[in-house]
């Protein structure tokens, strides 16, 4: 089993974990666990997105975020954005990347942003043109890359295809995703290698959901494959809106305790990153989804 020497893991608790939250997050608490992320050693946490605040209202205050942080030299926070208008509020707000995303699946493209997957390609040209223009670095998503909640298995070569016009658009790096949890480490494999025949392993990353208690085995299972970037949630953030009462993310911090554990280098303090998992948490009244998170807690009350 080869596995890779290190790993980068991005942070998308801010903006993925927190934006189906129904109590509003008030923009200082966003931005207080922005901040010890970044103390953590995370170098890439996603802040926010400028998208319709109709539709998402937890992320109406992104530019109010985005200004309140202490940006790192090292570090970049990148925001999601829908469209071109949506690429300009962030441009104003001095987003350092940005982040598109599409679906794998026709169904949900058309229940989730009202268009074809063609269509959502084609609305993110000029979204392309201008990041290019101003050399901001934009990252793609791809939702349903393993199973959607209207069309049930999804066919690894048409993961292939959107990733490959991701790319095509100029997107650095696509971010594969689980988005309802329901992949297995043998379908997590085959969906990565017919992936990457059409963009190369180095850019690409992994999104898992872990609604059926899989998302570390399939990380694991990518990582043997060569993927060297991970996606994750502080303290687990993040439902699945597709299965009520289900786990969301996959935990940063369980994701950080497995590399470690492999002596995969990530450059990620475990105590600073459980640390900014129990201020969140603490916020929002709930106890962190992260299994390493509780053990850390539950060994710290029993010093005490």
């Amino acid at each position: 089993m080869r596995l890779p020497r290190s790993v980068r893991m991005i942070e998308v608790g801010p903006r993925d974990g927190l934006q189906n939250e129904m109590k509003p997050v008030p923009a200082a608490t966003k931005i207080q666990l922005i901040d010890k992320l970044s103390a953590s050693g995370l170098r890439e946490i996603e802040a926010g997105a400028f998208v319709s605040p109709k539709w998402v209202p937890q992320m109406a205050d992104s530019a109010e975020v985005l200004a309140g942080i202490e940006r790192w030299p090292d570090r970049r926070y990148p925001v999601l954005v829908p469209n071109l208008k949506g690429y300009e509020a962030a441009a104003a707000g001095k987003a350092d990347e940005i982040a598109i995303f599409a679906a794998a699946s026709e169904s949900f493209s058309q229940r989730n942003i009202n268009c074809s997957i063609a269509e959502s390609i084609e609305r993110f040209r000029p979204v392309a043109e201008a990041a290019g223009r101003d050399h901001v670095p934009m990252r793609g998503y791809v939702s349903c890359a393993l199973g959607c909640p209207y069309e049930g298995a999804i066919a690894p070569a048409k993961v292939a295809e959107v990733s490959k016009a991701l790319l095509d658009l100029g997107c650095y790096e696509i971010s594969l995703g689980d988005t309802i949890g329901v992949g297995t480490p043998g379908k997590a494999q085959a969906m990565v290698e017919a992936v990457a025949v059409q963009v190369p392993r180095e850019r690409l990353a992994v999104h898992f959901h872990d609604t059926y208690g899989q998302a570390l085995s399939n990380i694991l299972a990518t990582l043997e494959l060569g993927i060297a970037t991970v996606d994750s949630s502080v303290a687990g953030l993040g439902g699945c809106p597709y299965a009520p009462g289900a786990s969301g993310n996959v935990a940063s911090e369980d994701v950080l305790y497995m590399l470690t554990g492999l002596d995969i280098e990530t450059g990620v303090d475990l105590d600073l990153l459980a640390e900014a998992g129990a201020f969140i948490c603490q916020a929002l009244g709930r106890q962190p989804a992260s299994r390493v998170a509780q053990a850390l807690a539950a060994k710290r009350a029993a010093r005490n």
